[in-house]
């Protein structure tokens, strides 16, 4: 699911907006020239993968990145580039 979600450059591009700060959904929306639900179908598919966490802070829902997550896929590639170098 991970790759998935990172093989789409919009879901890219606002994973790096997430990493500089959290964002509601129209802040984000204000990145890009597609529609809100649009928008709303990255970012869930972000959540399904574990990439994004969201909070709800009075009426605003705001997305954040989890970092952990990422900590995983660094993990991972860095033993699969361990497990290339011995064979």
């Amino acid at each position: 699911m991970i790759f998935k979600a990172l093989a789409d450059p919009i879901r890219r591009k606002i994973l790096i907006m997430l990493k500089k700060r959290d964002m509601t959904a129209g802040e984000i929306a204000e990145h890009f020239n597609i529609t809100k639900p649009s928008i709303s179908h990255h970012l869930n598919t972000l959540k399904q993968a574990g990439m994004v966490i969201d909070e709800r802070k009075g009426q605003n829902i705001y997305y954040s990145i989890n970092t952990s997550v990422f900590e995983d896929v660094v993990s991972f590639g860095i033993e699969l580039l361990q497990e290339i170098d011995r064979e």
